[in-house]
């Protein structure tokens, strides 16, 4: 009799769970895999932290807000960070391991709104160059998921989304300057960080000391070819000695009239050219102001016939030197971004030849963000949270450029459409900061300024035929 009974319980049992598979199953309780989330985010190269003014995160306020706005979207969600959250390169004062923590603790609000929204939506944080050291201690996965942080350590991760994958990297390994000997190795390094750790700390300790805060926005020049030309405009428009530099004004702005004045003398002199304009007495003319004028253009001609002089060896010096640079591989011509985005979309081709199933590849690490087409499938470029510098060429030119400051702090989705894939872009407003003196202002003044990158807000991957 007892076993009858136990024998009636275990079919009545059997057959509740017959009953409630189908259920259980669709919900995804016994599938190997959780389903895809509803929509990804993604964004990268944040850069917290780093030595002194550099631990300062001036977009701190935007990203908790938008994470606080992700909690409140779809459901299931994945939030990817693609590569250098934190600036670890950029700390030397925490010991070893305790760069992490010190990042948390110096940001508390930030890392509270990570754990409150990682209990929502899947955060996902990938290595890059700049937090490198995430991909070489265990211990740190354990340290991010106290504050509900994934880390995936590897080169590359990739998720699914409509029956098609979507390949994600941070990207350094395409830059010879950024890329590792041996993935996972803590002690072998590239040249980026040496030039990191040395130089962009040493800018972040001692920003605080100069007349502005400009070395603090070091990690924003890109590419790296730029930095000696944005410390020397940097110089000039806000280190240099007030009266220095405008003493030396007359001379930078009169140059180019001295030069045509200079030929034209020499011109009129020799009666190549039988006027008299160029021999004009300015004092004469204008009294005091044209006794200035007279003067600069005499100081301005002895410095053109000393460059006539050695025009020929400066030539021939300046011909070989950039023989040089290009043979090192360094080049400062305007297509510069260009010719290093093109890596990425020949490591972006292979992927694809590789593997027809990925329809979307996503990288970082040039803070240049972008969507680009190749065939039917897309290539995405990130972009970073941090000022961007854009250079901008003066009305005279004898003047330095002008790097024109901006926040670009843009994020992509990607989402199922039916049997499609829909890619969205979007952009969180930030004012552009008030950065530049009023001479810089003067020089661009009327000049067409940088504009955001055109890329769409919406874009369909419609589903290719079997």
């Amino acid at each position: 009799m007892q076993v009858k009974k136990y024998t009636l319980l275990a079919v009545l049992f059997a057959f509740t769970i017959f009953l409630l598979l189908p259920a259980a199953a669709h919900a995804g309780l016994f599938s190997a895999q959780p389903p895809a989330p509803a929509v990804y985010y993604f964004i990268s190269d944040l850069h917290i932290g780093g030595d002194g003014a550099l631990n300062r995160c001036h977009f701190e306020k935007e990203l908790i807000e938008f994470l606080r706005k992700i909690e409140n979207g779809p459901r299931p969600a994945e939030l990817v960070i693609v590569g250098d959250a934190f600036g670890l390169w950029e700390l030397s004062d925490p010991a070893g391991n305790e760069k992490l923590r010190y990042i948390a603790q110096t940001h508390p609000a930030l890392f509270a709104q990570l754990r409150e929204t990682g209990k929502k939506v899947k955060i996902t944080l990938l290595p890059g160059n700049h937090d490198y050291d995430l991909a070489c201690w265990n211990g740190y996965k354990a340290e991010l998921a106290e504050y509900n942080i994934n880390l995936e350590r590897g080169t590359h991760i990739m998720r699914d989304i409509a029956g098609r994958k979507i390949w994600i990297e941070h990207g350094n390994q395409h830059d010879e300057f950024n890329t590792f000997p041996e993935y996972g190795d803590r002690y072998g390094m590239p040249a980026g960080y040496f030039i990191t750790s040395s130089t962009v700390t040493l800018a972040g300790r001692n920003a605080d000391r100069g007349r502005s805060v400009w070395l603090n926005d070091l990690q924003s020049v890109y590419p790296n070819e730029e930095i000696p030309f944005w410390i020397w405009s940097n110089y000039f428009y806000k280190e240099m000695t007030p009266i220095l530099r405008w003493l030396l004004l007359p001379f930078l702005l009169l140059f180019t009239f001295s030069v045509i004045v200079f030929i034209g003398r020499l011109l009129e002199k020799f009666r190549i050219l039988r006027t008299k304009i160029f021999s004009v007495n300015f004092a004469k003319r204008f009294g005091f102001p044209g006794r200035l004028i007279d003067w600069v253009i005499w100081v301005n001609s002895i410095v053109i016939s000393f460059v006539l002089i050695l025009s020929i060896p400066l030539f021939l010096l300046s011909k070989d030197i950039q023989g040089a640079l290009r043979r090192y591989g360094v080049d400062t011509s305007d297509d510069l971004k260009i010719q290093k985005e093109n890596r990425y979309l020949d490591a972006a081709k292979k992927v694809f030849e590789k593997d027809s199933s990925v329809a979307v590849f996503i990288y970082g690490h040039t803070h240049n963000p972008s969507m680009r087409k190749i065939g039917e499938r897309y290539v995405l470029n990130t972009g970073t949270w941090l000022k961007r510098l854009d250079r901008v060429k003066g009305h005279f030119r004898l003047l330095p450029d002008v790097y024109y400051p901006s926040y670009h702090l843009n994020y992509f989705t990607i989402s199922q459409l039916g049997s499609g894939i829909r890619i969205g872009y979007d952009v969180i407003p930030k004012a552009r900061p008030n950065d530049l003196t009023f001479l810089e202002k003067l020089v661009i003044y009327g000049k067409k300024k940088p504009t955001e990158p055109t890329i769409p807000a919406e874009t369909i991957i419609i589903p290719t035929a079997p």
